[in-house]
């Protein structure tokens, strides 16, 4: 298959410490950014803090990367960064720092990486461990080996919480929001409790200095977004209709978001909340919408009637140069995980992912403004991108999907050993 001699990316190559020269540049295109929207950086445990150390970041927009440059200003750092995110400008986010990733793969030379960050160029070590843009402004699912990770680094574990970001810029329309930062920059565990602690106690740590909701900041601090624009494209994460039950029949525009169902329609305000136009107001929280229709997709698991199935557009990711179209497959996701099969320069192809080897699926909402949603799976040296060719509006379900799978699969394996 032609795919197999396209050069990989050069996992192996150690991060860099930062160049000097680059920093003044890093701070040029972060700090006008955050001068506009005033940030309130709250830091706690912090002083006399000095490199090396983690530093996790909660993920809600690209402008998390400005905010968190502001965070550690003057340090250096060295960044983990998906492997799409150094497409034709590699050489750049190596020199300031960029250690590469592919998504929910359970990569050793990670931990490789992040010791020589720490050790040997002195750096903060900054990860992004929820892999991706929150949905509905509300924590994603964090790597349960998370605190085994920095325990084994031996280093402080600092936590940067950001709040602002997701309002400003939601995954589901990019368009940008006027909205005031604020970012809480906490140390969670010194360098003498690292040691002390045990994995559990510093995940627990972690997971309590990740929690947070954005509508209910906004709502708490009164943040107006007034926005003619501000529910369209809201239906991508709310796509079960809360009336009816139908599944990704939902539509937005404007300040409105409707089923085609059933008809019923729903208002969003200024300050986030949702509102029946006619009748009951089954979520005014968009939260709690999103994780109702968690526990539908959970149920369907439970019941055993999980199931997708679609032809899809494959594009491979092997390198930093770009997509390239391998053509045409079948994918399914059910009970047994993911399966995708295709004819790939004339042979077979397969790519099987069972359900404890992904506990969160990385998706996409008009990728690259391609017009059409997509998923992507991983392997260590390529990663797929998936685009529905007949379903619509359906990748938010098969996150869930991919999740309560994995939740459900751990579950078993615990009942039958006990």
């Amino acid at each position: 298959m032609t795919s197999k001699i396209i050069p990989r990316f050069d996992m192996k190559a150690k991060p860099k410490k930062q160049a000097w020269y680059l920093l003044p540049l890093t701070w040029l295109i972060a700090f006008p950014n955050l001068i506009q929207r005033h940030l309130k950086l709250n830091k706690e445990n912090m002083e006399g803090l000095k490199p090396p150390y983690i530093l996790l970041c909660t993920h809600h927009a690209f402008i998390d990367f400005s905010v968190t440059t502001k965070a550690i200003f003057p340090h250096r750092a060295n960044y983990v960064i998906a492997i799409d995110g150094f497409i034709g400008r590699e050489w750049l986010l190596r020199a300031v720092g960029g250690v590469c990733k592919r998504k929910f793969t359970n990569d050793t030379l990670l931990v490789r990486h992040l010791q020589h960050s720490l050790y040997n160029n002195k750096h903060i070590a900054i990860i992004y461990p929820e892999a991706r843009y929150t949905l509905a402004g509300t924590t994603a699912i964090l790597p349960e080996s998370l605190g085994k990770l920095c325990k084994l680094m031996k280093v402080p574990v600092v936590v940067l919480n950001m709040h602002g970001d997701y309002l400003s810029q939601p995954v589901w329309n990019l368009k940008k929001r006027k909205v005031r930062f604020q970012a809480d920059m906490t140390q969670i565990v010194n360098k003498e409790e690292v040691l002390s602690l045990s994995s559990k106690e510093i995940n627990d740590r972690i997971h309590e200095a990740f929690q947070y909701d954005e509508y209910r900041y906004q709502l708490e601090t009164k943040q107006i977004i007034s926005e003619p624009f501000r529910a369209e494209g809201l239906h991508r994460v709310l796509y079960i209709c809360p009336h009816c039950k139908s599944e990704s029949k939902m539509t937005s525009f404007g300040t409105l978001i409707k089923c085609e169902v059933c008809g019923k329609e729903y208002e969003m305000d200024e300050l986030g909340r949702i509102h029946a136009l006619d009748g009951k107001t089954e979520f005014e929280h968009i939260p709690d919408w999103y994780e109702f229709e968690r526990e539908q997709v959970r149920k369907q698991i439970e019941n055993g009637s999980y199931y997708f199935e679609d032809e899809v557009d494959i594009d491979s990711l092997p390198n930093a140069q770009g997509y390239i179209r391998l053509g045409r497959g079948k994918l399914i996701h059910d009970l047994n995980g993911f399966h995708l099969t295709a004819t790939i320069d004339g042979e077979p192809f397969e790519l099987q992912k069972d359900p404890l080897s992904l506990y969160s699926l990385h998706i996409e909402y008009d990728y690259l403004g391609k017009g059409r949603d997509c998923i992507d799976l991983s392997t260590l040296d390529d990663t797929y991108y998936l685009y529905p060719v007949n379903h619509t509006n359906i990748v938010t379900k098969l996150h869930f999907g991919t999740e309560e799978l994995y939740k459900h699969v751990i579950n078993q394996k615990r009942k039958i050993e006990e």
